[in-house]
């Protein structure tokens, strides 16, 4: 499998709004995503993405042989934060539990630190999410801590865990 992370196309958003329509994938996310995702909100993501400040947004498209399959970004937090950037991402079901994701993680964060001036990438997974913390594990993110009873996700309360990769973790 050829993974690459590449900058959205408008003509992705039809995969996008494929991959999205998926309640397995939405219940491990943030709430305010359209159920069932169309094509039409596809192409206003991906638009938003495409107009973004690109030193505040960095969002990509993940491909497995040149097929759009799940979505990636870190953006850039504000104020004292302000070279601290969130994670985050999903896949589609089929390609779960393949390393797609993890070589995902790999390539955004290399491109991050490589062009700009972001010192810390950090991920906030559920806790009970024991594949995505795998992920962010075996790309190298150091686990900080649990927040316990940090999030309201479908009625229930949850926590989540906080990860993190440093720009200096890639130099030691």
């Amino acid at each position: 499998m050829n993974v690459k992370i590449r900058k959205w196309k408008l003509s992705d958003a039809s995969q996008l709004a494929r991959v999205l329509s998926n309640k397995n994938i939405l219940n491990n996310l943030r709430d305010g995503i359209p159920y069932p995702y169309t094509e039409k909100d596809g192409g206003a993501y991906i638009a938003a993405m495409l107009a973004a400040d690109e030193n505040d947004t960095f969002a990509f498209a993940i491909t497995v042989d040149s097929h759009v399959v799940g979505s990636i970004g870190v953006f850039r937090q504000e104020n004292i934060q302000k070279q601290t950037g969130e994670l985050g991402y999903y896949l589609a079901e089929e390609y779960w539990g393949k390393g797609v994701m993890t070589q995902a993680v790999k390539q955004i964060c290399a491109y991050v630190f490589d062009k700009s001036d972001i010192i810390r990438i950090y991920a906030e997974p559920f806790a009970k999410n024991a594949a995505s913390c795998k992920v962010l594990e075996k790309a190298g993110f150091v686990l900080e801590g649990t927040l316990r009873k940090n999030v309201v996700k479908n009625g229930s309360v949850l926590d989540t865990r906080m990860y993190s990769l440093l720009r200096t973790d890639r130099e030691s």
